[in-house]
């Protein structure tokens, strides 16, 4: 599989709760934190949900 490396580019202030969890889920929390995952269909379902907030590049 490949992997995806995700970049919180934009704050989760003034964010719903469901959001912020996918944040915080994703591994993130802070702007310029980078997470790496395996790329499958939960993860990408996480980052379609917050794609305004992050950065994705795959690798």
């Amino acid at each position: 599989m490949s992997k995806v490396r995700i970049k919180q580019i934009r704050s989760t202030i003034r964010r719903p709760q469901q959001q912020k969890d996918i944040i915080k889920a994703l591994g993130l929390g802070k702007i310029n934190r980078i997470a790496e995952h395996e790329l499958n269909p939960q993860i990408m379902g996480m980052i379609r949900k917050v794609e305004h907030l992050v950065q994705t590049e795959y690798l």
